[in-house]
């Protein structure tokens, strides 16, 4: 689970670890140092732009209820995030090589959700940008309840949840949204709970 923590002053250099004990993700972070394989959905979405730079949409967990991982706490919410300086932070801890490599080919600027995982009721809870800072709250939190109904639905009918991540690959706490994924999400926090 991702563990956004503040950065340390002072860079690392090419043979040297970071603050973390971990090689830098790269000197320029808007730059793409990895190959992310994507699901066909996700191919479209990334290409769309013909000749663009392509800008993409995220899904990114963190918990926000406090739980001990070998003796550190990682509760880190939307309020969290909030409350740091700049409202930034550095989104680190990710162990899954597909979701580390999402985190590498993320560019800044683009958007992403700030789910909340591994709680009493998990979902939604804002929006920030890469490297991640908070744009802001949801009008309405998203609960993953309703977002499953509207993936089942999706499902039979055709719809834009018919392939999203969060209930294809559930466990991956970095995900790539398509246009029509992040434009269906948004427009639910302006209708009423389902």
């Amino acid at each position: 689970m991702p563990r956004p923590r503040k950065r340390l002053a002072g860079p690392a250099g090419p043979d040297k670890k970071g603050p973390s004990g971990k090689r830098p993700k790269s000197e320029n972070p808007g730059e793409l140092s990895a190959t992310v394989e994507l699901s066909g959905s996700q191919k479209t979405a990334a290409s769309n732009n013909c000749g663009e730079t392509p800008s993409n949409h995220w899904l990114m967990k963190s918990e926000p209820e406090s739980r001990l991982e070998k003796g550190v706490d990682v509760k880190f919410g939307i309020e969290d995030l909030k409350a740091q300086p700049k409202q930034t932070a550095c989104w680190d801890g990710v162990r899954n090589y597909q979701a580390r490599n999402f985190l590498r080919a993320m560019k800044l600027e683009e958007e992403a959700f700030f789910y909340h995982s591994n709680c009493k009721e998990p979902g939604i809870a804002g929006i920030m940008k890469v490297d991640v800072q908070f744009i802001r709250m949801m009008k309405r939190f998203i609960p993953l309840a309703e977002l499953k109904t509207h993936y089942q639905a999706h499902k039979a009918t055709g719809g834009p949840l018919k392939n999203m991540a969060l209930f294809t690959r559930q466990r991956l706490s970095i995900q790539l949204l398509t246009q029509e994924e992040f434009d269906f999400i948004l427009s639910l926090e302006e209708k009423e709970p389902s």
